[in-house]
């Protein structure tokens, strides 16, 4: 770790190594991320993987089609495979008022130039004759959504920065950030000061204990969900499959395992990432009907992880109007991991032109709160 840096990225997660792989990318050699632990070890390496482009908001249809794209050319782009497969989403819907609103979201998402349809009842047996079908009334399909390793994704991220010249500090907590006169001047480690004039906050459920370290009000907090995985069977799911209304999401693994998850029924905001009986429970019952050929698969082990939630469960991506390059990325309600790719790239674009290039996000600052508000409504 030097005593000065062009950039520091506090978070070392999905969303700040991607930042920092783009800005590498785009010339800014002086940058490091910070990580207080080891990499992926946040929500990063606690979440299942799935990239969805299905989404209620045109916004994050719009980011997740561009980080999609992104994601097609990963391997060649930052030098890993991270195992990525576009086996498609299924969404299932169960009651009129699912339906409707299933109809009008892939109308929008066709009109962002989305290729998804709906499909029938019957289609969705014919596609995918081992699930139990009872109370579907149609599903939405996507055949280029898809799922990845979020782990090696991250560790592709880091190594990609090492090797492009940048650092990457793991096991290093932020204590302080100083300012003068409106402007960053310095960022006090555990381990030493840094001086820098630009941070980006990409802390996740942290990125509100970032902001009140220069008085910028983030409203970010976190929720936990829950997960499990079972042990290897054959390759049976391609896609990965949404259920809101019975409120869980399940895929298989490259190596057979199925990941499946689902948010606390009555969610408290907090950081507890402890785990719950009820939620084995519920998910066994849950898998049993829907999936019955499972019924005699083992549950190897569960654990949790915290979704950065907003006040609408769509990302905030900002500069402070009151403190000079203090750029903040979070927010992203549980969906950072399949937006990261954009992201990044749209927050290296801010930092070295000013401006986004690429797409314009500015329907995601911090100012729309002040306004009605748009609440992302495909979260699970």
């Amino acid at each position: 770790m030097r005593d000065s840096y062009e950039v520091v990225i506090i978070g070392g997660g999905i969303i700040g190594s991607a930042i920092g792989f783009n800005l590498l990318k785009m010339g800014v050699k002086d940058i490091c991320v910070i990580e207080k632990s080891y990499v992926s070890s946040g929500s990063t390496g606690r979440c299942a993987g799935g990239i969805r482009q299905q989404w209620s908001s045109p916004m994050n249809v719009r980011l997740a089609m561009r980080s999609v794209e992104l994601f097609k050319n990963f391997e060649k782009d930052v030098g890993m495979d991270i195992e990525y497969k576009q086996g498609g989403y299924l969404l299932l819907a169960y009651t009129p008022e699912e339906e409707e609103d299933f109809v009008k979201n892939v109308e929008m998402q066709r009109s962002q130039g989305l290729d998804v349809e709906i499909l029938s009842k019957s289609q969705i047996k014919s596609k995918f004759g081992f699930m139990n079908l009872e109370g579907v009334r149609i599903g939405s399909w996507c055949q280029s959504d898809g799922h990845a390793n979020p782990q090696i994704a991250n560790i592709a991220y880091s190594m990609a920065i090492k090797r492009m010249g940048g650092d990457f500090i793991t096991h290093t907590k932020v204590e302080s950030i100083d300012i003068a006169n409106k402007k960053i001047v310095g960022v006090q480690t555990d381990r030493g000061y840094i001086r820098t004039n630009t941070v980006v906050n990409a802390a996740g459920f942290e990125s509100s204990k970032i902001g009140k370290m220069v008085n910028v009000d983030i409203p970010v907090y976190g929720e936990r969900h829950q997960i499990l995985v079972t042990e290897p069977v054959n390759h049976f799911l391609d896609p990965l499959v949404i259920n809101f209304n019975h409120n869980y999401y399940i895929r298989q693994t490259k190596h057979g395992s199925l990941l499946m998850g689902q948010g606390d029924a009555n969610p408290m905001p907090g950081e507890d990432l402890g785990n719950s009986i009820e939620f084995l429970e519920e998910m066994s019952q849950k898998m049993v009907r829907d999936f019955p050929l499972l019924r005699n698969v083992h549950i190897v082990r569960q654990w949790s992880g915290a979704y950065d939630m907003s006040p609408d469960a769509q990302p905030i991506i900002d500069e402070s109007k009151d403190l000079s390059k203090f750029i903040y990325a979070t927010g992203f309600s549980g969906h950072g991991f399949m937006l990261a790719p954009a992201v990044g790239e749209s927050v290296a674009e801010m930092i070295v032109h000013g401006k986004t290039i690429t797409m314009d996000i500015s329907n995601l600052r911090m100012d729309r709160f002040k306004n009605h508000i748009e609440i992302e409504k495909n979260v699970v």
